[in-house]
């Protein structure tokens, strides 16, 4: 039993290696929002869930490949979430962080029951034409959906970061998050670098959905999954840290994978669990993060 596990172990990691890549995906949102606003985004899941529900009513109803979709849903999630902030999470908390968090939490409560009232609870998937075709590394077979959807999530974490680290609007924000009032000081618009965040943090969810679909299903909890995953990519990599978001998603992705082989999978989350514990006794702030 061992020994068939450990000639599975390859593959396993190569595996948890492809999901890793979105997980880092889903966790960057996370990891911005916090790192720039400095509130926990409890909405997460739940605009996760609307983006996986986009790319799937795109497809079932016009056709278009969820990989495809990313050019449409990606600036709708970007559009939703500057909007939800900037005249709706950011007016109604008075800019009190401890507003937000409870704003968003009321948010993820009426966009998990609006779904489960007009989605209703079912499982929807959906079956592209390339579905069930694989590249054969000699240890393992990998799906072309996987494949893309790793590469893909690569490509879109390399440019966030090329935008945080090489543009103006990056270094505006790197500036908001590190001192908003001086950035204030200094002419920046710190209400709009705000909204142009969370909207980013969304955008990376759209994306992040439209990698997921071709490889997962969608239901009204499905986002529940991916943000528990999340927020210990979070913490394991560090708030605020693209570099720490990847690897984090690697390293839980590589977890799950090999826990769930050798543990089975309902023990296999347990690895999860362990790192979660072990970083916050260990290293609070995360393999790449600051003190706050």
């Amino acid at each position: 039993m061992l020994s068939a596990s450990l000639t599975m172990l390859p593959a396993a990691i190569t595996n948890g290696l492809m999901y890793g890549a979105i997980y880092a995906l889903v966790a960057l949102g996370l990891t911005l929002i916090y790192g720039v606003l400095h509130i926990i985004n409890f909405a997460h899941g739940a605009m996760l869930m609307l983006a996986l529900y986009a790319a799937f009513f795109l497809f079932h109803l016009f056709g278009i490949d969820p990989y495809l979709a990313i050019v449409i849903v990606t600036p709708a999630a970007f559009v939703f979430g500057y909007v939800i902030y900037r005249w709706g999470v950011g007016k109604l908390s008075g800019g009190r962080d401890q507003n937000i968090l409870l704003i968003t939490l009321g948010l993820s409560i009426i966009i998990e029951n609006a779904a489960l009232f007009f989605f209703t609870g079912d499982q929807q998937t959906v079956s592209l034409s390339y579905s069930y075709e694989a590249v054969d590394l000699g240890f393992v077979f990998l799906s072309y959906p996987k494949i893309i959807s790793f590469f893909a999530s690569l490509v879109i974490c390399l440019l966030l970061w090329v935008l945080m680290t090489k543009t103006d609007l990056g270094r505006a924000i790197r500036a908001v998050a590190k001192q908003r009032e001086g950035a204030r000081l200094v002419g920046i618009d710190v209400e709009n670098i705000f909204a142009i965040t969370f909207g980013i943090g969304i955008a990376c969810l759209g994306a992040a959905g439209c990698m997921l679909l071709p490889i997962f299903y969608v239901d009204p909890y499905t986002g529940n999954i991916f943000v528990v995953i999340a927020f210990t990519i979070v913490v394991l990599g560090g708030m605020g840290s693209i570099v720490g978001a990847l690897l984090g998603g690697f390293i839980i992705g590589i977890t799950e994978s090999v826990g769930g082989l050798l543990l089975g999978e309902s023990l296999g989350q347990i690895g999860i669990s362990l790192i979660f514990i072990l970083i916050l006794i260990l290293k609070p702030t995360g393999l790449f993060g600051s003190k706050v």
